[in-house]
C-alpha cells in the first residue's frame, strides 16, 4: 500500500474541494472550497519529487487549468498521472508533457453508458499501460454507480467485482473517489474500500474522506493492503491538521515492513 499525493486545480489554483459540492445549475459554476494555496503547482510536483512519491494525479477541475498542469507535470517528469478533461485528440500531449499515466472518465461515457469505442480508441491512441480509468462514485439505490462530468451525472455503471475484472482488461490501474465523502474529512467510505480491496485485479487508489494515519490503516485492513490512498484537504499542506510529514513517513515505513 502507498500514499499517493494530489494537485487539484481549479481556476489555475491548487484547491481542495468537497468533491460533490460543484453546482452549475445557475450557468455559473460554484463549489464549496476547503483550501486555495497560494503556492504554485510545481512547488507540490517539485515536494513529491524530493520525497519519492509517484503515482500521485494532478486533476483538473474544470477549464482554465492546462498551463498549470503542465507545470507540475514538467515539475516531476514521469511521476505524476493527469486526469480531468483528457480526450484522444489531447492524450498524448500529457504524456508527451511528462505524465506517466492518462486519467479519463467522462470521455469514455455518453448518454450515462460506458462508450466502449471510445475506451478502445483511447487504449490505441496510449496504450493500456498508460491508461487509468476514473471510476469515482456515489452510492444510489444501495448501490456505487460510476459519476461523470465533475461527479454530478449518475451513469449505470455499477461499481462491483465484474465490472472491476472487465474494465481491468483495458487500463493498467484504477482512480476511484467516493465522492459522497471527498473533501469532508469525515472517515474514508469503508465498503467501498472493502469493494476495491476484495475485487480490483489491478492497481487502484481510492481517495474520499481520509483524515488521519488511523485511517491509513483503515484502507490497510479492509482493503488488504493492495488499496493505495490518496488524502488532500486533512494534510496542513491544504489547510488540515494532519502533518504532511508524517504521512511521508508512514509511506517510507510501508516499504521497509
Amino acid at each position: 500500500m502507498e500514499f499517493r499525493p494530489c494537485i487539484d486545480l481549479r481556476h489555475g489554483k491548487v484547491v481542495q474541494i468537497v468533491g460533490g459540492s460543484i453546482d452549475e445549475s445557475n450557468g455559473e459554476e460554484s463549489a464549496v472550497v476547503n483550501h486555495t494555496s497560494e503556492r504554485p503547482p510545481a512547488d507540490f510536483a517539485e515536494m513529491y519529487l524530493k520525497d519519492g512519491l509517484r503515482g500521485g494525479h494532478v486533476i483538473s477541475l474544470g477549464p482554465g487549468n492546462e498551463e498549470a498542469a503542465l507545470e507540475a507535470l514538467r515539475a516531476h517528469p514521469g511521476g505524476l498521472q493527469i486526469g480531468g478533461g483528457v480526450t484522444t485528440g489531447n492524450a498524448k500531449s500529457f504524456l508527451d508533457a511528462g505524465a506517466s499515466h492518462v486519467i479519463v472518465t467522462s470521455f469514455i461515457f455518453h448518454g450515462g453508458h460506458l462508450n466502449h469505442e471510445r475506451l478502445q480508441a483511447l487504449v490505441k491512441k496510449v496504450g493500456k499501460s498508460r491508461l487509468v480509468l476514473d471510476l469515482s462514485c456515489r452510492r444510489k439505490n444501495g448501490i456505487y454507480h460510476v459519476v461523470t462530468d465533475r461527479w454530478q451525472n449518475f451513469t449505470e455503471l455499477a461499481v462491483d467485482s465484474t465490472v472491476l475484472e472487465n474494465l481491468a482488461e483495458h487500463c493498467a490501474e484504477f482512480l476511484v473517489h467516493g465522492v459522497d465523502v471527498e473533501g469532508l474529512r469525515c472517515g474514508i467510505d469503508e465498503e467501498l474500500v472493502e469493494i476495491l480491496g476484495r475485487s480490483c485485479p489491478i492497481p487502484v487508489t481510492y481517495a474520499g474522506g481520509a483524515r488521519d494515519l488511523n485511517d491509513f490503516e483503515r484502507v490497510k485492513a479492509l482493503g488488504r493492503g493492495r488499496v493505495h490512498l490518496t488524502i488532500g484537504s486533512a494534510l496542513d499542506i491544504f489547510g488540515g491538521s494532519t502533518p504532511y510529514q508524517d504521512v511521508v513517513a508512514w509511506h517510507r515505513q510501508q516499504s521497509t515492513n
